[in-house]
């Protein structure tokens, strides 16, 4: 039999804090820059997610507290059945909503204002890894998006999210920001964003 020893043991220090995967994007890019350097990349960064029976407050701490505008809403199962955005929070549906029940914001739930998962639209992994940021800021001005999401599939086809593009971001990353409430007719009008 091996020869094993007993490793030395200690407690935890006070204030200890949890390692948490950090994915470092680089602080600008260009138009011309690989698409791949503004997404959020879920296998090197945890996913923020909230229950559909939460209520939009709770969401909306759980936004602020993580530092995101954008919660995958999941089922006790963990499968997402749909997101929820900043902007979803104060905006038509839950004005929409107030006004058709006489509710109260406070008493909306998660499930009575999200995007469900068969209405979210996303991109493929393999189109957004051969893009450059400009494609994706076309595509998210032709798409009237705040965020896209990014998929990959298995060998078997199922999906799986492996990313998130934000305007935010990406805006960040390009020094400007990113307007998506028109749609702008073709590519030279991006080049008044930046080269």
């Amino acid at each position: 039999m091996p020869n094993y020893k007993v490793l030395q043991n200690s407690t935890l220090d006070a204030q200890v804090r949890l390692q948490r995967p950090q994915q470092h994007l680089p602080e600008s890019v260009t138009l011309d820059s690989p698409a791949m350097d503004v997404m959020t990349d879920l296998t090197k960064v945890a996913a923020m997610t909230v229950t559909p029976n939460a209520t939009l407050d709770e969401a909306e701490q759980h936004m602020i507290a993580g530092g995101v505008r954008l919660l995958f809403v999941v089922n006790q199962n963990d499968q997402v059945v749909g997101i929820i955005t900043s902007r979803d929070l104060d905006g038509d549906r839950v004005m929409r909503r107030l006004a058709g029940t006489g509710d109260r914001r406070q008493d909306l739930t998660v499930r009575e204002i999200m995007t469900a998962q068969h209405q979210v639209e996303v991109l493929e992994i393999g189109d957004v890894a051969t893009s450059r940021v400009g494609d994706l800021v076309e595509t998210l001005k032709q798409l009237g998006r705040q965020h896209a999401l990014v998929v990959e599939r298995d060998r078997a086809g199922t999906q799986s999210i492996r990313g998130v593009l934000s305007t935010t971001q990406i805006g960040k990353q390009l020094g400007t920001d990113i307007d998506t409430s028109e749609r702008v007719g073709n590519f030279a009008g991006l080049a008044a964003i930046k080269g």
